[in-house]
């Protein structure tokens, strides 16, 4: 099982949200290559980038940085946050992210979805973000009537990478992560599923990885940036 560091970008400087709410932010880094970098130095297989003001506005707001992450790295990135066109998906297929994170399109643009698996076949993420079971969108400003238990038959076929399950209730609340929902997502999810929210323990990742081989990794933030969760001492737990 991977573990995936995480930098969420708002206005170019790396910070940590609660529960999504971009008034509730924990600011760590102005310099989100350097911290790129040292997540890498410490045995980082892969990072996870999230534009978070794209993620509201629809489109990318912190492209620039995201460039210098990619660029700045040895290790493949994955990237999300406002990726609503097939031009945008390309754009950051030009700039090197080995993959790129779908989310509101998921759900709202079933056509895009088909297009970018069909052109980058097993380099695109479904990401299922769920406030009280229900799958939020646009940055998590607002919930739709859909499950993400109902989201996921309409993923079958798709030449996806996987899904990336975020509870939001748990995100950076460092109380760990909602293994039940996790479970019933693996079991009926039709690729491989990839946890993010309320990590904060070996223990917590210990009891992901138990759900079994459906789960392919796990993005973890916040305990990570406060010192909850070394990141060495992680990846040898599940390796």
């Amino acid at each position: 099982m991977l573990i995936i560091p995480a930098i969420d970008l708002k206005d170019g400087q790396c910070v940590r949200l609660r529960q999504g709410d971009m008034r509730q932010q924990t600011l760590y880094s102005s310099d989100p290559a350097g911290t790129a970098r040292q997540w890498e130095q410490l045995g980082a297989k892969w990072l996870h980038v999230v534009d978070l003001d794209g993620a509201v506005e629809g489109e990318p707001r912190n492209f620039a940085h995201i460039v210098s992450v990619v660029k700045g790295l040895s290790i493949p990135v994955q990237v999300g946050g406002g990726i609503r066109s097939i031009e945008t998906v390309r754009r950051y297929f030009s700039i090197g992210a080995q993959r790129v994170v779908l989310g509101t399109a998921a759900l709202l643009n079933p056509v895009l979805l088909q297009q970018a698996c069909a052109e980058f076949p097993d380099r695109i993420l479904a990401g299922i973000d769920a406030r009280d079971g229900k799958v939020a969108i646009r940055g998590w400003t607002s919930v739709s009537d859909k499950t993400a238990i109902d989201l996921l038959p309409t993923l079958r076929g798709y030449s996806l990478a996987g899904v990336i399950y975020t509870d939001i209730s748990k995100d950076g609340m460092l109380a760990g992560p909602n293994v039940t929902a996790l479970r019933e997502i693996a079991e009926r999810s039709p690729v491989t599923v990839i946890a993010s929210g309320g990590i904060t323990s070996l223990d917590d990742l210990r009891a992901i990885k138990s759900l079994g081989p459906r789960i392919a990794g796990a993005i973890v933030g916040k305990a990570l940036y406060d010192g909850k969760l070394d990141l060495k001492e992680a990846i040898q737990a599940v390796s």
